[in-house]
Formats: C-alpha cells, structure tokens, sequence
C-alpha cells in the first residue's frame, strides 16, 4: 500500500469537490459541513458524473435519475428504476498538511 496525496488541507472548506484521476481509480473528493468524502466519481448506476450531484442532510443525489447513497458508507438509499450497488466509499488518510488515500502498490 502507498499513501496518494490528494489535497492540502488549506484548501479544503465547504463546498469543495475535486475529481482525481488515480491509475484506473476516478475518485471525487469533497467537503460538507465540515466533513470530508472520497467515493468513486461516477454514479454506478449508469455511470453518470457525480461532480455536481446535490449533498442534502448526508445523501449524495445522483443529477441523472435521482438515486441517492449515504455519504459516509455509500449504501444505495433511494433507487428511481433498477437498483444498483452502492456507491464505492475511500478512507481518507491524513499525512502532515495533505489529506489522501492509501491505494495497493
């Protein structure tokens, strides 16, 4: 396992989202009321970006059709058609100033 830096801690506040491209990994890293997310970038229903899905009260809400998973565990909530897996959750890891994750070598 190695440690992959993702961001500076300075630069992190509410509201902020950040996709990262890792080897085959797209992850997206984001900051509500003062707590931090990383989970895979794409709603594994069909795919869709999820840079500008909507956080309300600790749920992620697919933009496309509405699905909605638990920010903190990724568990499928809400489905509008077929449900599908949950969201793929990271644990961050914190090093000196910089927030990441830890990825096999």
């Amino acid at each position: 396992m190695y440690f992959q830096s993702l961001e500076k801690l300075i630069n992190l506040g509410d509201g902020y989202r950040r996709q990262f491209r890792i080897d085959h990994l797209s992850l997206l890293l984001v900051q509500d009321e003062g707590e931090r997310y990383l989970f895979e970038s794409h709603c594994p229903h069909r795919e869709h970006p999820l840079d500008n899905a909507a956080i309300i009260g600790g749920m992620l809400e697919c933009p496309l059709h509405r699905y909605r998973f638990d920010l903190g565990s990724g568990e499928l909530l809400q489905a509008t058609e077929l449900p599908c897996r949950g969201l793929r959750v990271y644990s961050l890891v914190y090093e000196g100033n910089e927030v990441g994750v830890m990825l096999p070598a």
